[in-house]
């Protein structure tokens, strides 16, 4: 085996990822506070070429030099917006059709191994604070949660990283519709 050249990557140029179709997913990030958690989520959402992120609360904004060090220029290609609240970004996200998923354990959570990605609506995943989670009242404007099914001791993951994990599932799920 030989690794790629950047070359052969076939890496899209800014103004190549702004006119690209997106895959119908937006990420909500209610009330983040590490800067290198949101830089991490951009560089996701530019890499499975998502369609934004909603930052809420007092989740950090760009531009900063700790987002972007962990974002590497996915602050220039993802589309980004700022919420006060993250019940301003549900409430608008609901009012233009759609779906609405929190990322977390709660009482009847759909395992992510067994959520549908492929519902007609366009879909928005909330991730929330590294300490508390999704708001309880943002899981109550949601249609519903997602889980990560976790079989250790601890049953949390890092929000970059659980970020990671169920918007590539989502991703590889509607990638695999396609077809």
């Amino acid at each position: 085996m030989r690794k790629l050249s950047m070359d052969e990557l076939n890496r899209k140029s800014v103004t190549d990822f702004r006119e690209s179709d997106k895959i119908p997913i937006i990420v909500v990030l209610d009330n983040i506070r590490s800067m290198h958690n949101v830089g991490s989520v951009f560089r996701t959402a530019d890499a499975f070429l998502l369609q934004g992120i909603y930052l809420c609360g007092y989740t950090p904004q760009p531009p900063h030099r700790d987002i972007h060090k962990t974002a590497l220029g996915a602050t220039e290609t993802v589309t980004w917006k700022y919420f006060a609240s993250t019940l301003e970004a549900v409430q608008e996200l609901r009012d233009t059709g759609y779906q609405l998923w929190a990322v977390e354990q709660v009482e009847n959570s759909v395992p992510l191994n067994q959520f549908d990605a492929n519902q007609p609506a366009p879909l928005a995943v909330v991730f929330g604070n590294e300490v508390s989670g999704v708001e309880a009242e943002v899981i109550k404007a949601c249609d519903g949660c997602i889980e990560i099914p976790q079989l250790g001791m601890k049953h949390s993951l890092n929000i970059s990283v659980a970020a990671g994990i169920v918007l590539w599932e989502l991703v590889r799920a509607k990638l695999n519709h396609e077809r």
